[in-house]
């Protein structure tokens, strides 16, 4: 397309956009789990699996001591129903997903391709937005407990207390410091941290049941509470299932093991359109993970249950926030509880490192293709200060506080997975498998009802979500339109037939019409030819027209093909399909005089009506107001006015 003179930027703004040229290729891959491996070097799906552990696993560091919160003595059976629901709902679910969608891009990705037009793009935006509240609130959620770790350690409490805040900001910063700098090798730091915690973690189960077992009558205070309290089993179950939905933390990490795939080496015959093996080994992943995890659900809420007195759960206390933590301390000594209190720490910064990651795979991936982000907003590190500084601002609202951002964590968790199981619902049934459709409905319905429980019981979260929502969809408006007059055509493919009427058309003067067609029959090009000599006083008939056909508006950028043919044997017709009428005769303007070396001119007629009403159609619909929107879009394109295409209007 058209190139221009630009003085050369500073260093800082160098440094700031580095890379963008390279963004939104592909999808826009960036982060340290987002840009897919080569294929050769891919990595095995078990390591692989501790990018995605160091979200999910490192829940443990607070999701035992919120079960107990929420429901109390009846927290190992709340707890073993959150079990279930992630083995038969969001297990299958996330299988079907990285089925659908082999290259990482998810559930949303999924949505997108089943809507179109307007409606698809807020839908995505919206989704988008929760996205947004769960990754951004996993990384102040994560530093805060992080910071709890610390303040809550016997030797530094006296030191740090009443720090958590600062701390927390610090630990914040740092990740983003990190991003700023460049983030490699995560796979190698997630299997070290990965392997670690869950090497502490067996040492505090193994001890903590065998604290249980030896003391005989803890499991028997336990169990005579617990029928004094609820009387019997099937009155513990109806309760745990309606506790249910504060402790859907625990099924965070599954939107991140789709993200991964793209790192996972899958098999020597694997192409990026069937990558089975891939596929395969992501199912491994995901399943063995669940599994992991469901292990650890159970094993610690039992004993953190039995073995930590309930007022030691509620803020303030010393097991709030970091309940492993300690009974690591309690019965291991302070060296082990040290030791244990660091991993904690390491893990889950890195689970805010996992979500900065996911954030800068996702927001690049939709918002600038879309038109609804400036071009920066593909690069890494302004996107990184972005959201930094939102870090910041929800740190500061929730003051740091592990439990009260439980709410708005689960809400877009809760949001993302419901918003998976309906599209593989969909997948489902278009498919026609019976059967998986109505599986995958039963699920959809369980998740969107704990995903309405969540949102009555807890509001704050679905408030959060509400405000990103809001601020994507404004900024998204705000740049479509600042944008309005930009070329966003990627590139121009002529068939051999337009390439034919251009080098004709080339040898004496190039000479277009901008035609809408009607009933594209002899009169009406005929008509046409006589109205835009009359209009524009010249001579002839050596014109081509061209038509464009608009597909759907919503679409910012795209490539063009154009198609030449000849109508009732003498008139000669480029045939183009877009999302904007201006925008695709600009950019084949621009192309025909880059390829031709000469001045093209297209003729126009003008449009009655208001202006202002035309422009809304052009914003929207990619219509209206043809004639000066190309002429504006050409002089965005081309500052030189004397290389500039010529558009005449009568």
């Amino acid at each position: 397309m058209a190139t221009t003179e630009h003085p050369p930027p500073s260093r800082l703004r160098s440094w700031m956009l580095e890379g963008l040229s390279d963004m939104g290729k592909g999808g826009g891959h960036v982060g340290p789990h987002a840009e897919p491996e080569p294929p050769h070097r891919g990595q095995p799906w078990y390591r692989v699996m501790c990018l995605t552990g160091v979200d999910y696993f490192s829940t443990l560091g607070y999701q035992p001591g919120i079960a107990a919160l929420a429901a109390g003595l009846l927290s190992p059976v709340a707890t073993i129903v959150l079990v279930l629901v992630t083995l038969a709902g969001a297990l299958p679910v996330y299988r079907r997903v990285a089925e659908e969608s082999p290259h990482g891009e998810g559930s949303i990705a999924m949505l997108e391709r089943l809507l179109s037009f307007w409606q698809g793009k807020l839908f995505v935006l919206t989704l988008l937005g929760f996205a947004a509240t769960d990754f951004l609130i996993t990384i102040t959620l994560s530093a805060a407990d992080a910071s709890t770790h610390l303040v809550e350690n016997p030797h530094l409490t006296g030191t740090l207390h009443n720090q958590q805040m600062l701390i927390t900001l610090v630990l914040v910063a740092l990740l983003g410091a990190v991003f700023l700098k460049g983030f490699l090798e995560a796979v190698g730091v997630a299997v070290a941290l990965v392997g670690v915690y869950l090497a502490l973690n067996v040492v505090v189960v193994v001890v903590g049941l065998w604290h249980v077992l030896t003391a005989g009558h803890v499991v028997a205070d336990w169990s005579s509470a617990l029928t004094a309290e609820h009387g019997n089993v099937f009155a513990m179950v109806g309760v745990a299932l309606l506790v249910f939905p504060k402790l859907a933390l625990g099924l965070s990490g599954f939107e991140t093991g789709v993200a991964v795939m793209p790192h996972v080496k899958g098999d020597p015959g694997d192409t990026e359109e069937r990558p089975t093996g891939r596929i395969r080994d992501t199912k491994k992943l995901l399943t063995t993970a669940a599994l992991i995890m469901s292990v650890f659900l159970i094993a610690t809420s039992f004993i953190t249950t039995l073995l930590i007195p309930e007022k030691d759960f509620e803020s303030g206390g010393p097991a709030n926030g970091r309940a492993l933590a300690y009974l690591a301390h309690e019965y291991l000594g302070g060296a082990f509880g040290t030791v244990y209190d660091v991993s904690t720490i390491a893990i889950l910064w890195f689970a805010g490192a996992s979500a900065m990651a996911g954030l800068l795979n996702l927001m690049p991936r939709y918002l600038p293709r879309y038109g609804m982000a400036p071009h920066w907003a593909r690069a890494v590190r302004p996107m990184v200060i972005v959201f930094t500084l939102i870090g910041f601002l929800v740190t500061w609202i929730f003051d740091a506080d592990v439990d009260a951002q439980g709410g708005a964590y689960a809400t877009g968790v809760l949001v993302l997975i419901s918003s998976a199981a309906i599209a593989v619902t969909i997948a489902a049934r278009k498919a026609g498998q019976r059967g998986w459709t109505i599986g995958f409905a039963v699920i959809s319905a369980v998740f969107l009802y704990v995903t309405v429980a969540n949102v009555i019981e807890r509001p704050d979260g679905v408030k959060i979500g509400a405000c990103f929502i809001a601020g994507i969809i404004l900024v998204s408006l705000l740049s479509r339109l600042a944008r309005a007059f930009e070329l966003r055509v990627t590139s121009v493919h002529l068939d051999d037939m337009a390439e034919r009427f251009i080098r004709d058309i080339a040898s004496r003067k190039i000479r277009f019409i901008a035609n809408e067609p009607d009933q594209r029959d002899q009169a009406e090009y005929r008509e046409k030819i006589e109205q835009i000599r009359a209009d524009n006083d010249i001579p002839g008939e050596d014109f081509v027209f061209v038509e464009v056909t608009v597909l759907d508006p919503s679409e910012f950028e795209a490539s063009l093909t154009v198609r030449g043919e000849v109508l009732h044997g003498r008139y000669r017709v480029l045939t183009l399909e877009s999302s904007s009428i201006p925008n695709a005769l600009a950019a084949l303007l621009l192309h025909v005089r880059d390829l031709t070396g000469c001045t093209p001119h297209m003729y126009f007629e003008w449009t009655e009506g208001s202006p202002f009403h035309h422009f809304l159609r052009f914003f929207l619909f990619g219509q209206g107001e043809v004639a000066p929107v190309t002429r504006e879009v050409l002089r965005e394109a081309e500052p030189d006015r004397a290389r500039r295409p010529r558009v005449h209007t009568g």
